[in-house]
């Protein structure tokens, strides 16, 4: 784990699991500074994942070893170290129309003219 890393991603949430819930579960572990649910922008739905920072980069490491693939609100967790984001590499959680790095946009097969 790298040094001074402590914000967890939080996978496979159910779709009844909200921040207080997540807060308290993750407690157990040890203290939780921040609980954020990732919500759709246009329907306000959870899309199922979040991230959780812990207190220090110990608790976060207990955490992912307790936590990850064990059952919380009828769904396995997937608990990781959250990569920031110039970790993540071209592309990474950028939008369609990107296309990812600096590849031209081709248009699909569906959307060429004949």
């Amino acid at each position: 784990m790298k040094e001074g890393m402590k914000k967890l991603f939080v996978g496979n949430l159910s779709w009844k699991t909200d921040e207080d819930s997540l807060k308290t579960h993750f407690s157990k572990i040890g203290t939780v500074i921040s609980v954020r649910i990732i919500a759709d922008q246009y329907t306000g739905k959870s899309k199922g994942f979040g991230f959780v920072e812990m207190e220090t980069p110990e608790l976060a490491a207990q955490a992912i070893k307790e936590l990850n693939d064990q059952p919380f609100m009828d769904r396995n967790l997937r608990v990781s170290l959250a990569l920031e984001r110039a970790e993540r590499g071209p592309g990474g959680g950028g939008n369609r129309e990107s296309r990812g790095g600096d590849r031209p946009y081709r248009p699909r097969q569906s959307e060429r003219a004949y």
